[in-house]
């Protein structure tokens, strides 16, 4: 289960931001989970719970944005959205000659702090 670690490398992140800025409490943060990550959003909902327990980031508000699967078909050239990150195939004209946009990691994007 990678998304423990993805939580504590964000919490990491959110507490050192805290304290360059003097904050008491973090309140609320947005993720945003690229499209090929494959992230549990169950899983990374429990483990951010579990990982903010006793921090400034306790009872913290989790809000999650999943990227969407953003591709370029040279096959048909036009933009497409993958429906799957595990089909890796244009749904239009089924051409597998793609350049894909969408990433595997998480980012930080806002965070609320008191």
């Amino acid at each position: 289960m990678h998304e423990i670690t993805l939580c504590q490398n964000a919490l990491d992140i959110m507490q050192q931001q805290a304290a360059r800025h003097g904050a008491r409490r973090i309140t609320a943060v947005w993720l945003e989970i690229g499209a090929f990550s494959c992230v549990e959003l169950e899983a990374l909902t429990f483990c951010f719970e579990l990982v903010c327990r006793g921090t400034l980031a306790q009872g913290c508000e989790l809000h999650v944005e999943q990227q969407s699967a953003e591709s370029w078909c040279y096959g048909c050239q036009q933009a497409i959205t993958l429906l799957s990150s595990r089909v890796v195939q244009c749904p239009e004209c089924g051409s597998r000659n793609l350049r894909l946009v969408a990433d595997e990691g998480m980012q930080i994007k806002r965070l609320e702090i008191e």
